[in-house]
């Protein structure tokens, strides 16, 4: 019962939203150069849907967000669970850590453009840098959070270091790690995005920025639109991962009714 009345006052803020929207647009009230109606938003979303070049673009954007995310993740679980386990190591290599993260990423999109060319892989480059970090510090201290008494009855029982890996630190370490994935989804769009901005021939970054060359506010909401939906469903396939990958944790909505 709660979840259909919340599901209902989620529509009801969606109607209210664009419907005063386009309300304020049509009475005048809204300048439609910024602020354009939502149904002239609808339309062009349709063209573009419609046309099956846009497709190509949808799936340049897809492929530079899933290697950056990819890669990016496997980079920052691994290095976060070897700095995790190696307190010497992560003394030794701390300040050039912060100092790498204290860079902003906007800066190195020129230099990936530079090193790496208007291609593809600067575009996965600028996303792993972004990806890298907010999963390699949920990772360090997942493994650090480990309770000790269950490493010490681990090692009675004679688990050795790649069963101490498997058994007890990557399930400590799990639910810091999949909350980490669930940020960086959006690092890994931003970062493909940034990219498309500063040089590329097609992906939806690429149409935004001709949009917003032509001062086409349409355009330019349209694909901030479709950019939403598209990490909406990355968000949702997430959450399938993690419900099946952690089955040890209780529902959250089980838990709101008992």
């Amino acid at each position: 019962m709660h979840a259909r009345i919340d599901r209902f006052i989620q529509i009801a803020l969606v109607v209210g939203v664009f419907g005063g929207w386009q309300f304020g647009v049509t009475l005048g009230w809204v300048d439609p150069f910024f602020f354009p109606a939502p149904l002239d938003i609808g339309r062009q979303m349709y063209t573009w849907l419609a046309d099956t070049s846009f497709y190509q673009h949808v799936y340049i954007t897809l492929t530079e967000t899933a290697l950056g995310y990819l890669i990016g993740t496997a980079l920052g679980v691994a290095g976060g669970v070897w700095l995790g386990l190696s307190r010497r190591s992560a003394r030794i290599l701390d300040p050039f850590i912060k100092g790498f993260n204290a860079i902003p990423r906007v800066v190195l999109a020129p230099i990936f453009v530079l090193w790496l060319g208007l291609g593809l892989w600067s575009k996965v480059a600028l996303a792993v840098t972004l990806v890298f970090f907010t999963t390699f510090f949920n990772a360090m201290q997942g493994v650090r959070e480990v309770n000790p008494v269950v490493l010490a009855n681990a090692r009675i029982l004679g688990a050795g270091r790649s069963d101490l890996l498997r058994h007890v630190y990557f399930p400590a370490a799990a639910s810091w790690i999949l909350s980490s994935l669930r940020t960086s989804v959006g690092f890994a769009v931003v970062g493909a995005i940034i990219g498309e901005y500063l040089g590329a021939s097609a992906g939806l970054g690429y149409l935004i920025a001709q949009a917003e060359g032509n001062f086409n506010a349409v355009g330019v909401f349209a694909g901030i639109i479709i950019l939403a939906a598209f990490v909406l469903v990355i968000d949702a396939m997430l959450d399938i991962v993690e419900n099946r990958v952690i089955t040890w944790r209780p529902n959250a909505q089980q838990s709101a009714t008992s």
